[in-house]
C-alpha cells in the first residue's frame, strides 16, 4: 500500500491541516502587520510635516515635509512593550467594548427583543400573500437594520433564529432568514450615523464633534436597506435552498407575547439610547459618557428583570469575557500606531500616498479610499483597530488633498463596513451564518450579487458629498 493511499484511509480528526489551508486568527493577523511595520521603520526613512491649529483642529502644513536624520533604530523588543502601551493608549475604547457585551448579554437573557419582533412579524400579517410576505421581509430588514445601527453586530447574534423563524411562517427558506436578519444586522451597524466604534474613533482622531455629519451616513444606510429588502423579495425568495435542518417551530408568530417586565425592559433599553443621542448631541458626550450610560442601562435592565446584585455581576462578567478577543484586538491594532509613531514614518507615508492620489480628483480619491480600506479589512476586522491604525494616516493624507476630513472618515466607514458582509475574517457575521445554519459557501452566492448596487450607491452618494461641500 502506497503512502498516499495510507494518508487517505486515516481518519480526517487525525489528519494534520497543511498551515497554508488556514486562515490566521485576526490577532495572528495584526500581529504579523506588526512585524511587518516595525520591519518598515528600517528602510522607510522617517519624517513630519510641520503643523498649525485651525479652528481649534491640528492639520499638517503642505509642502512643509522634511526627513529626519537624527531618529535611531528602534530595537525589536519594542514590539513587544508596544502591545501593552497601545492597550493603554485604547483603554476606553476596550473598556466600551466590555462594559457593551455585559449590557446585551443581560437584554438578550431577557428575552424582550426577540419577543418584541415576534409580535411585530405577526402583527403585519403572517400570511401567505405576496403582498403580506413582502411586507413581512421589508419590516424585517429594517427592523434588524436599526438593530445593527444601534445595538451594533455581534451584539444581535443571539436574534437570528428569530429571522429564521419569520421566514418559515412566512413560507420561505431559512435563506431568506438569514439574509434578513445578517443582511439587515450588517448594513445597519457598517453605514450607522452613530456607530461609536469606527465613526466614533475615527471622528476623535479627525477632532471633529461626534457623530458629525449623520445625515449622510442615514441616507446612504436606509438607501441600501431599501435596496437589500427588494433583493430578498425578487430573488432571494425564488432561490433553491436544500436545508438538511429543515426550522421546528416550536412556537408560532402568534404565540410571542411582551410581559410587564420586557416592556420595561424595552422602555429602559430605547430610553437609554435616546438619553445617549441627547448627550451626544446636545451635552457633548464622547466614549466615556456613553460607556457609563450604557453600564447604568444593564443596572437598570437587570434589577427590572429580577436579577439580585450577585446575578447581575455574574451576566456582565460572561457578556464580558464573550467580547474579549474583539476587545484585544483593538488593543493590539493600537500597539501599530505605537511603532509608527515612535518610528516617525507616519507622515513619510502620509507624504507618500499624497503624491500617489494628489493628482486624482478629490471625489475619486475618497472612492479610492474606501477600496484600500475594503482591503485593509481583510486582515484587520475590527472596525475600532482600523480606524486607530489607518485615520492617523489617513486624516493628514485628507487635509494635504484638499478633502473634506468628513468625506474621509465616511469613505472610511463605507469600505470597513460593507466589506464585512463577505469577508471571511469577519467572525461576527461567520457566527450569525452559523446560528442560521446558512454555510459561508451558501452565503456567499447569495449576497455577492447585492455587493454591487451596495457599493455603487455608496460610491455615488461619496462623489455627490464632496461636491455638496460635506
Amino acid at each position: 500500500m502506497s503512502q498516499q493511499q495510507s494518508d487517505d484511509r486515516k481518519p480526517a480528526a487525525s489528519r494534520k491541516r497543511q498551515w497554508f489551508r488556514e486562515f490566521p486568527d485576526p490577532m495572528v493577523l495584526i500581529f504579523m502587520v506588526l512585524v511587518v511595520v516595525y520591519a518598515m521603520t528600517f528602510f522607510v526613512p522617517a519624517g513630519e510635516f510641520a503643523r498649525e491649529v485651525v479652528n481649534g483642529r491640528s492639520r499638517v502644513i503642505p509642502g512643509s515635509f522634511e526627513y529626519l536624520s537624527d531618529i535611531a533604530n528602534l530595537h525589536f523588543f519594542r514590539v513587544f512593550v508596544a502591545i501593552p502601551e497601545g492597550m493603554i493608549n485604547a483603554a476606553q475604547f476596550l473598556f466600551i467594548v466590555f462594559i457593551a457585551g455585559g449590557l446585551f448579554h443581560i437584554l438578550k437573557g431577557t428575552g424582550a427583543l426577540e419577543n418584541a419582533i415576534g409580535i411585530a412579524a405577526y402583527r403585519m400579517g403572517a400570511g401567505n400573500s405576496i403582498k403580506s410576505r413582502n411586507l413581512i421581509i421589508t419590516a424585517g430588514t429594517f427592523i434588524y437594520g436599526f438593530f445593527g445601527m444601534a445595538v451594533g453586530a455581534e451584539n444581535n447574534i443571539a436574534l437570528v433564529p428569530v429571522g429564521v423563524l419569520i421566514a418559515a411562517a412566512i413560507g420561505c427558506s431559512r435563506l431568506v432568514g438569514v439574509t434578513m436578519a445578517v443582511g439587515g444586522i450588517a448594513i445597519g451597524f457598517a453605514l450607522s450615523p452613530i456607530n461609536p466604534y469606527t465613526v466614533g474613533v475615527a471622528q476623535s482622531i479627525g477632532e471633529l464633534p461626534l457623530f458629525s455629519g449623520w445625515w449622510l451616513r442615514t441616507l446612504m444606510m436606509l438607501t441600501c436597506l431599501a435596496t437589500l429588502a427588494a433583493y430578498i423579495c425578487l430573488r432571494v425568495v425564488n432561490i433553491e435552498f436544500k436545508d438538511d435542518q429543515p426550522v421546528e417551530m416550536s412556537r408560532k408568530l402568534k404565540d410571542y407575547a411582551l410581559s410587564r417586565n420586557n416592556l420595561a425592559v424595552l422602555g429602559i433599553f430605547l430610553a437609554g439610547l435616546v438619553i445617549m443621542l441627547f448627550g451626544v448631541f446636545i451635552r457633548g458626550w464622547y466614549i466615556k459618557e456613553i460607556a457609563g450610560n450604557f453600564l447604568l442601562m444593564a443596572i437598570l435592565i437587570g434589577l427590572a428583570s429580577g436579577l439580585s446584585a450577585n446575578q447581575l455581576v455574574q451576566r456582565m462578567m460572561e457578556g464580558a469575557s464573550s467580547v474579549t478577543s474583539g476587545a484585544l484586538v483593538i488593543g493590539l491594532a493600537a500597539s501599530i500606531q505605537v511603532i509608527l509613531s515612535d518610528a516617525h514614518i507616519i507622515d513619510t507615508i502620509v507624504h507618500s500616498l499624497s503624491a500617489i492620489v494628489g493628482d486624482m480628483p478629490v471625489a475619486l480619491a475618497a472612492v479610492v479610499a474606501s477600496v484600500i480600506q475594503g482591503v485593509i479589512n481583510l486582515f484587520i476586522p475590527s472596525g475600532s483597530a482600523q480606524a486607530l491604525v489607518t485615520m492617523p494616516i489617513l486624516i493628514p493624507l485628507a487635509d494635504l488633498v484638499d478633502m473634506s476630513r468628513q468625506l474621509m472618515i465616511t469613505a472610511f466607514q463605507v469600505g470597513d463596513g460593507l466589506t464585512n458582509l463577505f469577508t471571511p475574517t469577519a467572525g461576527g457575521i461567520l457566527a450569525m451564518l452559523a446560528l442560521g445554519r446558512v454555510s459561508y459557501a451558501q452565503w456567499l452566492p447569495v449576497i455577492l450579487p447585492i455587493m454591487v448596487p451596495l457599493y455603487a450607491m455608496c460610491w455615488i452618494a461619496l462623489v455627490v458629498a464632496h461636491y455638496i461641500g460635506y
